[in-house]
């Protein structure tokens, strides 16, 4: 079966079209969607979706670091209400039992560049690792700007269920996690970024997971994307190892097993 490990299904569009969404991505083959929470009010969303479609959606309980930060992002423009960090890590960890990960999580410099912003993502995500350890759940992680930073905090837990999103590190950085024993999940997005292509060519298939970011990084430029289009990155991935599309199916199903259950 086909797996999406991270995914959006609580924002627009795709929230005003579930049913259909989810039914697409059953007939397209996937046995697992993982749909992300990024604040208080998602990660109420995502178990909502995960209970309404217990059969094939998981949630994945995250604070994406803008949002903990309640920093504007220019490219995203949406309203992001302020909420005490503190009490939402607590409460992460008191719903791990409702999850399979947690995430999305990590560090984002492209936008929270200024040195006090750094400093204060560097301390929530501390914070965020340590739960997630003591809970024994796999991290989902967000590196944007911040792989070196991201990888560095990263190897200071004793946690190893690690996926690295839609990671754009350079090589060595690549290696470096890949070493480490980590995963890459790989966007559909890899048909027309030669970046991802290239990072499944150099990681171990059994150290990668499908996903797509919906409804972002659509392999269609000006479409917005959905679960079901994992088939798209699994026969990507499967040209880059010179395998066939159901071996990388059939593996990469087996990483998502192993590590979410």
């Amino acid at each position: 079966m086909y797996v999406d490990v991270h995914c959006h299904l609580g924002y627009p569009p795709l929230n005003a079209q579930l049913d259909s969404v989810v039914e697409k991505a059953r007939k397209a083959g996937l046995g697992m969607v993982i749909t992300a929470g990024t604040n208080p009010k998602a990660n109420d969303d995502v178990l909502s979706i995960a209970a309404r479609y217990p059969d094939i959606v998981k949630a994945s309980l995250g604070l994406y670091p803008l949002d903990a930060l309640g920093f504007d992002e220019p490219e995203a423009p949406r309203k992001r209400d302020p909420f005490d960090v503190d009490a939402e890590i607590s409460r992460m960890a008191s719903l791990a039992d409702k999850c399979v990960a947690i995430g999305e999580v990590g560090m984002d410099f492209k936008f929270a560049k200024e040195p006090p912003l750094i400093a204060k993502q560097k301390e929530i995500f501390g914070k965020i690792i340590e739960m997630a350890e003591a809970v024994k759940k796999p991290m989902i992680v967000h590196t944007r700007n911040a792989e070196l930073e991201v990888v560095e905090m990263l190897e200071t837990t004793s946690n190893k269920a690690i996926v690295l999103h839609c990671f754009m590190g350079r090589k060595s950085l690549i290696r470096r996690a890949s070493d480490n024993g980590w995963c890459f999940s790989v966007p559909s997005v890899i048909k027309r970024l030669q970046h991802f292509q290239v990072l499944s060519g150099m990681v171990p298939i059994e150290q990668l997971l499908t996903e797509t970011d919906a409804p972002w990084l659509s392999p269609v430029v000006g479409q917005i994307n959905e679960p079901s289009t994992v088939v798209v990155g699994v026969e990507e991935i499967a040209k880059v190892k010179r395998v066939e599309p159901s071996v990388v199916k059939d593996i990469i199903w087996k990483n998502a097993q192993r590590l979410f259950g």
